[in-house]
């Protein structure tokens, strides 16, 4: 690729004339080798721009920046853009070339995990080489590899679909968070159709409203997708009047799926211990599948990725079938094990209260004792949601016990405490390990255990160091002892 074939991405530069030819794209200057276009983003703490000299000394041809930027004593062409990100983004796009032919995308506060997960599922059963990125990684024919990012950065995003195209992978489902819509990741990604599951309060450290949140992540609908493509909307949310308004107001084919869906509705749910069994209406025909997962929110789920298969070419039946042979992603409502009276331990990826309120809501059904959950909340992040979770825990578990979960920079015991001031009778037990331990030892039958935040994860993160922390481990760990 010639600078010159980045003219209509950035019209206001001067890459027009350039016949310099583009060895790579990035925004971080310690990673430019000669050939390079640097991206000088601005970000909360630093701006590019201070990086830009560093990157022309290492061998960068060109600077994307900013319409303000000053480039003065710079000696390659500086690429002045009214949005950077998107042009980053869409610059790692036009480099890379490559994508899979049929790409989805999923948003929304909770299920984007499983639903990407179980999209790879429904076409792998269907015949199509699948793919899906997400929090819990890269999942292809081949490849499982954890990852680190929800929607990990542009150019990383760009040169992975390239390769998975490469490799053969011909249908990729994503997750698209809304950190990720906001900073452009997900631009220049060509996609087929869009989902959402749901909308609840999570990362109100970054957005100031929720509204802002929503509206974040409503930027796949209005900005991302083409006209006239199809939006599965799950629509038994409170967001999800809104979600339909602005996929229909940026002109997209809106498909709803639940129990109020008209695309696929649920008519009957029969919940049972480790399963349900269910009627879906699509199309004016009932199918009756069983789903291999307990909690309703996995139902849900479930219809929303089948939407986005059927969507996407895969006959309803075909879909809806592939339901029967769905595996849980990691870390959500992981059962790890039983105590010898038959107690299950669950590990759930649970740290939002809407999660949690639906991970303890889904166990209720078949707990005939009670029910025992193990939580924290994290540092750094959101403290608004702290008592909002310690309320959720105490109102529908029986046991609540209060514990660490990545407290970072914070004073954990301060985080337990504004916990603890919404979870009257609620158990605190910093140390998340004895927590799991002691929640295990008081199981009796006809109880259900969850231990909720982490799920996939494997690290704590105390101070600015993490250290391998594993619920699934410990939870095995403590069922062991328990058994000797």
């Amino acid at each position: 690729m010639k600078l010159r074939d980045l003219a209509d991405i950035i019209p206001n530069g001067s890459a027009a004339s350039g016949e310099a030819t583009v060895e790579g794209i990035t925004s971080d200057s310690r990673a430019v080798r000669p050939g390079y276009v640097f991206a000088a983003l601005k970000g909360t703490r630093s701006d590019g721009m201070a990086f830009a000299a560093d990157a022309v000394s290492r061998g960068a041809i060109a600077v994307i920046a900013a319409q303000d930027a000053d480039g003065s004593g710079l000696s390659v062409p500086l690429l002045r853009a009214g949005d950077p990100r998107r042009a980053l983004a869409l610059a790692a796009a036009r480099f890379h070339g490559r994508q899979p032919e049929t790409m989805v995308a999923v948003t929304g506060t909770s299920g984007k995990t499983s639903v990407a997960a179980f999209v790879r599922q429904i076409w792998a059963h269907a015949g199509k080489a699948a793919a899906s990125i997400g929090t819990t990684g890269v999942v292809a024919p081949g490849r499982n590899e954890y990852g680190s990012l929800t929607t990990p950065d542009p150019v990383e995003l760009h040169r992975l679909l390239a390769e998975l195209a490469a490799a053969g992978v011909t249908h990729a489902s994503m997750e698209a968070s809304s950190h990720g819509l906001d900073q452009r990741r997900l631009d220049g990604v060509r996609l087929a159709a869009a989902g959402f599951t749901n909308l609840g309060r999570d990362h109100m450290d970054y957005h100031p409203t929720v509204e802002d949140y929503h509206a974040a992540k409503m930027r796949l609908f209005t900005e991302l997708m083409p006209k006239g493509a199809p939006a599965v909307i799950f629509a038994d949310d409170p967001w999800s009047d809104a979600t339909i308004a602005a996929a229909a107001g940026a002109g997209l084919d809106v498909r709803t799926v639940g129990r109020k869906g008209t695309f696929l509705s649920l008519k009957r749910v029969e919940h049972e211990r480790r399963r349900q069994r269910a009627e879906i209406e699509a199309s004016g025909i009932i199918h009756e599948i069983v789903l291999p997962l307990a909690g309703d929110f996995q139902i849900s789920n479930a219809l929303v990725a089948a939407g986005l298969v059927i969507s996407t070419g895969i006959d309803a039946v075909t879909a809806l079938k592939a339901l029967e042979h769905l595996e849980g992603a990691p870390g959500r409502l992981d059962l790890v094990g039983s105590t010898a009276t038959g107690a299950p331990v669950y590990v759930d990826y649970a740290h939002k209260p809407e999660a949690l309120e639906n991970v303890l809501a889904a166990v209720r059904p078949f707990t005939t004792g009670r029910v025992v959950v193990v939580f924290g909340c994290g540092g750094d992040r959101d403290r608004g949601k702290r008592p909002i979770m310690g309320e959720i825990a105490t109102r529908l578990a029986d046991v609540a016990v209060v514990t660490d979960d990545n407290p970072r920079s914070e004073v954990a015991a301060d985080i337990r405490a504004q916990i603890m001031a919404a979870a009257p009778g609620a158990i605190e037990i910093g140390d998340r390990r004895q927590a799991i331990r002691e929640a295990v030892g008081m199981l009796c039958a006809g109880d259900t255990l969850v231990i909720a935040g982490k799920g996939h994860e494997v690290g704590q993160t105390v101070g600015s160091e993490t250290h391998h922390f594993s619920d699934h481990e410990e939870a095995g760990a403590a069922l062991a002892e328990l058994a000797r």
